[in-house]
């Protein structure tokens, strides 16, 4: 079993994972904000402090060998570039440091597919983090989705007969692919098994990979 750190645990996806590893009988700390202790998942070690300051909880990572990093801006738009920079790239860069010094074996990070049309911004301070973690050298797992359809999060279904439409056909479909949607159980599915099958080196899963990963679960 792993012992695996979470950024973002009281998250959109960071509570469901927290729950869902604990339940496979896997050790979580989960890291939350002060007086958001009892939003984390039952089972988990709580964790206090700042994301956005590796020094707040640095100190806590070890002994876990996996870190899981799922800080970012909420509903992403064009609109918020400079809360990517000073959210997403700032968390990265502390989770970076502070898995690094706790000597964290394997690192998942969710980024966002690519290259793409739209959300330059965000795309842009996503991939300088994958560069942030490729250069710390761990063993990392790369997620790449597009867009996590979800509780709250549910406003694109009404683009999937088009999404189908683009995937048939030869000049789109592999774009199609590769900035299709997701589902926050796919998304599980895939960081779960990244968190129970590391591998060496830098492995980067785009959505057709999790959306295996969830068909298999």
């Amino acid at each position: 079993m792993a012992a695996v750190f979470i950024t973002g645990g009281t998250g959109y996806i960071g509570r469901v994972l927290s729950e869902r590893l604990v339940s496979r009988g896997h050790a979580v700390r989960a890291l939350v904000r002060p007086g958001s202790e009892r939003r984390a998942a039952p089972g988990c070690a709580v964790v206090v402090g700042d994301a956005l300051a590796a020094e707040t909880y640095a100190g806590e990572v070890a002994p876990c060998d996996t870190f899981v990093h799922l800080v970012g801006v909420p509903h992403p738009s064009p609109s918020k570039a400079d809360q990517f920079h000073a959210v997403d790239l700032a968390s990265i860069r502390a989770a970076v440091s502070a898995a690094a010094s706790a000597g964290v074996k394997h690192f998942i990070y969710i980024s966002v597919a690519q290259p793409a049309p739209v959300m330059k911004a965000y795309i842009a301070v996503r991939a300088e983090g994958e560069a942030l973690v490729r250069a710390a050298g761990f063993d990392a797992t790369i997620l790449r989705p597009w867009y996590v359809l979800g509780p709250g999060h549910r406003w694109p279904i009404a683009l999937i007969p088009f999404y189908r439409l683009f995937e048939l056909w030869p000049r789109t479909q592999e774009g199609a692919r590769r900035l299709g949607l997701v589902s926050r159980a796919q998304m599980i599915a895939a960081l779960i098994d990244a968190v129970e099958h590391p591998g060496p080196g830098v492995r980067v899963r785009e959505v057709p990979d999790i959306r295996k990963a969830g068909a298999v679960r």
